[in-house]
């Protein structure tokens, strides 16, 4: 029978208006990972707080923190039941999402972390994309960095990933931090590996090949906050370095790394028993990395801002430090791993 459409008791009387059952709302648990976040915290939560579709609950674990974060994070969210802060003891990123994920209520989980800041609408967008498609078992959104000094702009150009063509538009991801999925999907995939870095990725990779739908929704943006300064650049790649290799995905960006400045090993050589003007070769080849980098990020912008001298530098000094990071991240790794084995 058609919605809306009447009908006659035995009597011939009309019967009330019958109309479909509706669907019920959707009902989304927020986790986040935190640790030693008391600068971020106070901008995510108030981002969270100011959301158009509101969680129906908010659990940040935290992993640990030496700073005041468990103490800040109780104070900013005093008197809304939404908000559960858990203690989670040391733990890395994959482990307190998992954390939160089992303390979860809701059927379906959102991610986000610290240092980042959530538009208005990010969480609306993820879950009309559901509500619109209910086959749906994970949305993706997208994530943009904040550029507001330069060092912040050349440092988006050096390391963020360029927007890909998605079914609904161009979005920069998939990333854990912007997304909305089932929970009986996190279940299945066996949740997040216990990693401080390279879980996310391992996990999309999971998911994607488990879900029966996914969605994009390029209009879900969370806004990430990238390192100020060099010496931050390179204590987080070291980080992120040690901890790929240890989760054994060198060939993600190790070896490519390698094999940039293998391929100027032989220049050096004859720089050295020649001319210093073989010197010239590997030198090119970083401007041109450099000029590639600057090529596939431009989104539209013209000749006068890829050939920038300033910001061609820039861009250059941070992706030589990025360089020496994987370096030094990915011998600490092995160092590390050795020292592991010869005390067990």
């Amino acid at each position: 029978m058609p919605n809306g459409e009447s009908r006659e008791t035995a009597a011939g009387q009309p019967a009330a208006h019958t109309a479909a059952p509706a669907s019920p709302p959707l009902e989304v648990s927020l986790v986040i990972p935190v640790r030693d976040e008391t600068r971020t915290l106070p901008a995510l939560i108030a981002s969270i707080r100011a959301q158009t579709f509101p969680p129906a609950e908010v659990i940040i674990v935290d992993g640990g923190s030496t700073d005041e974060t468990v103490a800040l994070a109780r104070r900013l969210t005093a008197g809304d039941e939404r908000f559960r802060v858990i203690e989670a003891g040391p733990a890395t990123p994959g482990r307190g999402r998992n954390v939160g994920s089992a303390a979860a209520r809701s059927a379906w989980l959102a991610y986000t972390d610290a240092g980042i800041r959530v538009e208005p609408t990010w969480l609306e967008r993820l879950a009309r994309e559901v509500e619109q498609d209910p086959a749906l078992d994970v949305v993706f959104g997208n994530y943009e960095p904040v550029t507001e000094t330069r060092f912040e702009r050349w440092a988006a150009l050096a390391f963020i990933t360029p927007k890909q063509e998605r079914p609904n538009g161009r979005v920069r991801g998939p990333v854990v931090p912007s997304s909305l999925m089932r929970r009986e999907l996190w279940a299945a995939v066996g949740g997040f590996p216990d990693l401080r870095a390279a879980e996310d990725m391992i996990f999309v990779e999971r998911v994607r090949a488990r879900a029966r739908k996914v969605g994009w929704s390029p209009d879900a943006t969370v806004w990430w906050q990238l390192p100020s300064s060099l010496a931050r650049v390179f204590r987080r790649f070291v980080l992120y370095s040690r901890h790929n290799v240890w989760a054994g995905r060198q060939h993600d960006w190790h070896y490519s790394v390698a094999r940039n400045y293998l391929l100027g090993v032989p220049f050096l050589v004859l720089a050295l028993v020649h001319s210093a003007y073989w010197l010239l070769l590997p030198v090119l080849g970083t401007l041109a990395r450099v000029a590639k980098m600057l090529w596939v990020r431009r989104e539209g912008r013209g000749l006068g801002w890829l050939l920038n001298p300033v910001q061609f530098l820039g861009v250059g000094l941070i992706l030589l430090t990025i360089d020496l990071a994987t370096f030094v991240g990915w011998a600490q790794a092995t160092l590390l791993r050795r020292w592991y084995r010869g005390a067990a």
